[in-house]
């Protein structure tokens, strides 16, 4: 007898039990659908899993505020401030700001990456919270943006600065400026949905955040640049944010920037999100 009359045989011999199929085939018992923070958080800890598996994405967020704050340090803070423990001190609530800003760039770059790759639509036909994988990546990146501060401070801590609000000043101005990079990242959420590619999306985002962070009082006192670009200085939004966070870590908030800043991040959330959402809910 051929191999392939053997295995006919076999197939002949048995037999399904049809009542266990039967049985199998009608449980109407079926598993809890996992609440909408849940959900989030389940998403937001894949975000962060990416991080554990893929350590090189951290690069960036390490480096780039070293070498900032080294490079305009030595050899730019002589020539802007006359002493480089000054210009440190102006310097290094910028290059926080600056750090964490372009962090948020990754929301919009990872988000495109699952829809380049067929993760996005699987995780749309899940029986979940439609926005939980919006909000979770949200959250997931949270991590990421504690982590550009953390490194931040401790580079500029060990350089010399000193700011007069301490531990506590420093936690609540970095605490402000998640909150507000949180509500930034919303923007680049919908170009992560409207791009084509990560690449595209990498290269918009950077077009949108170099001005606001380069054209603001992060490097440079707005009193020294001609009238009308302080103006501009002055007018821009990541300017306001600077200053709040100066003013805690110097120990000297003020009520009136602090609200500004908690206002703003509440009108972008409240703007890009309910957009960020319908263009989720019409992707294709």
């Amino acid at each position: 007898m051929s191999v392939d009359s053997a295995a006919r045989a076999a197939t002949r011999e048995w037999e399904p039990d049809r009542e266990l199929l039967r049985a199998a085939l009608l449980v109407t018992d079926r598993p809890t659908r996992p609440a909408a923070l849940s959900a989030a958080f389940t998403f937001g800890w894949r975000a962060i899993l990416k991080i554990k598996h893929v350590p090189e994405q951290l690069f960036d967020v390490t480096l780039t505020p070293i070498v900032f704050l080294l490079m305009f340090t030595y050899l730019f803070g002589g020539a802007i401030a006359g002493d480089v423990s000054d210009y440190l001190h102006y310097l290094l609530p910028g290059v926080l700001v600056q750090t964490v800003l372009i962090t948020t760039v990754y929301t919009g770059f990872t988000l495109n990456t699952d829809i380049t790759k067929g993760v996005f639509d699987r995780f749309r036909s899940l029986p979940v919270w439609r926005p939980s994988p919006l909000v979770g990546a949200l959250l997931g990146d949270t991590v990421r943006y504690v982590i550009a501060s953390t490194v931040t401070l401790g580079v500029g801590f060990a350089l010399g600065f000193r700011g007069a609000g301490g531990v506590p000043g420093a936690v609540a101005a970095v605490a402000l400026l998640v909150v507000f990079a949180s509500s930034l990242a919303w923007i680049f959420t919908i170009l992560g949905l409207v791009l084509r590619t990560p690449n595209a999306v990498m290269g918009v985002s950077m077009l949108i955040l170099m001005p606001l962070t380069f054209a603001s009082n992060a490097f440079v006192d707005p009193s020294t640049m001609p009238s009308g670009l302080a103006r501009v200085v002055e007018a821009n939004p990541v300017s306001h944010l600077i200053t709040a966070i100066r003013g805690l870590m110097y120990g000297t908030p003020e009520a009136s920037q602090l609200l500004w800043v908690l206002v703003a991040a509440a009108v972008i959330t409240a703007v890009f999100a309910p957009i960020t959402m319908h263009l989720y809910r019409q992707k294709n």
